[in-house]
């Protein structure tokens, strides 16, 4: 019997829907109290069809085992501006009554060989359906802007080599995964002073504002 797409993934399209406007709001609550949020902004994306079978192929996963196997098909990127921001997010997810934390990995401590850093973690998240609740698995990647800009170009490179890069391109993204990381680290010894110009130079938009637009929506991902 043929694989129900719509009926299968319709459970994670509306987990990453309700996910993004939580994360979103505990944004709003720092900011309405004048405080240095953790979270810069967030995305999110139900991984398309044609990634999830490439994907199940490569990885041998059976059908009846994709909604534990994959546990990426719901995804959702937060992006803050301190690697000390990561552990703070972290924290407000591990102690939420709403989500089970259930796999975490540390990408930013323990970077990868190819220079990738962040942090993901696997919750599981339940859903209200018309059919009952379903709870479903969704991962959270957490990583500061260069992080960020780093892995979206390396992606980009990756799809176009198919992961089979020149050796000038790997020796310059190498050198330049050092140097974002020499950036987090220099950004994180002026926090105070840059958590504090910031809120001098417009605090009412920091507080209150839900971003510049659809800004939170303009990086959605697909890895």
């Amino acid at each position: 019997m043929p694989m129900e797409w719509e009926e299968f993934l319709d459970p994670y399209i509306q987990a990453v829907g309700e996910l993004k406007i939580k994360l979103r709001g505990i944004r709003k609550q720092f900011r309405k109290q004048n405080r240095h949020s953790p979270i810069e902004f967030v995305t999110g994306r139900v991984k398309p069809i044609e990634s999830i079978q490439e994907k199940m192929k490569l990885r041998a996963i059976k059908e009846e085992n994709l909604a534990q196997d994959m546990q990426d098909i719901a995804g959702l990127r937060v992006m803050v501006q301190f690697v000390d921001d990561v552990e703070e997010v972290l924290e407000l997810l591990r102690s939420r009554t709403d989500m089970q934390v259930v796999h975490e990995r540390d990408y930013i401590t323990y970077m990868k060989d190819s220079g990738y850093r962040s942090y993901h973690v696997v919750v599981e998240y339940p859903v209200e359906t018309i059919k009952g609740r379903k709870v479903v698995l969704a991962e959270i990647q957490i990583r500061t802007l260069a992080m960020n800009f780093w892995a979206t170009i390396e992606h980009s490179l990756n799809y176009k080599y198919r992961g089979e890069f020149p050796e000038e391109i790997k020796k310059r993204l190498e050198i330049t995964a050092k140097i974002a990381q020499q950036l987090d680290e220099e950004m994180g010894k002026i926090r105070d002073d840059i958590q504090e110009a910031q809120l001098l130079f417009d605090p009412q938009s920091r507080k209150l504002s839900d971003g510049v637009g659809n800004s939170d929506d303009a990086d959605e991902f697909y890895r």
